[in-house]
């Protein structure tokens, strides 16, 4: 095969399994601009250590918000889902691989009904395997919201309860 024939075979594969909708959906994502992270810290919590950790990739993922979506971006200026996991988790010092499906493979698998904040949810929104990864922002009456980077809104809030991530949830992981 030839190079450039490989190129854009290898283009198009990649390009299929990034983190992309072809839907728009938010969960009151002006509620969140400018919102702070409840801090973990003053709560009863087993672990506080673990606690703090979420706190701080909670409060690195909403310095975020609002920044536009840009495939394979991971600045202010525009970044992907995984782009904002990297940022986000590089704040309470783990890193993280680069793309979702790799992220996937990260920590311990939980069920959704047992997810925290800072916990990561994964989603299949290309066809096949996970091409998609948000935050666990908070859980309010056992509603998972997730902070995550939109291709059309860039990085929002939205709820698991909405039709389309209820229908492409694949998992999700405990790193913290």
């Amino acid at each position: 095969m030839n190079n450039w024939k490989f190129y854009i075979l290898a283009i198009s594969i990649f390009s299929v399994t990034a983190c992309n909708s072809s839907r728009t959906v938010s969960y009151k994502s002006s509620d969140y601009k400018k919102k702070e992270v409840r801090d973990r810290s003053k709560t009863k919590v087993k672990n506080h250590s673990v606690a703090k950790e979420a706190n701080s990739v909670l409060k690195e993922a909403y310095k975020f918000m609002g920044a536009p979506y840009k495939y394979g971006g991971t600045t202010k200026s525009g970044l992907d889902c995984s782009g904002l996991v990297i940022n986000a988790f590089d704040a309470a010092g783990i890193q993280m691989p680069r793309i979702s499906r790799d992220q996937a493979k990260e920590g311990k698998e939980i069920r959704l009904r047992d997810v925290q904040e800072g916990d990561l949810v994964f989603f299949n929104t290309s066809g096949s395997n996970i091409s998609h990864v948000g935050i666990v922002e908070k859980v309010k009456n056992g509603e998972v919201f997730f902070i995550h980077s939109s291709t059309s809104k860039g990085v929002i809030v939205s709820s698991i309860e909405e039709t389309y991530w209820n229908k492409r949830f694949v998992k999700a992981t405990r790193v913290l």
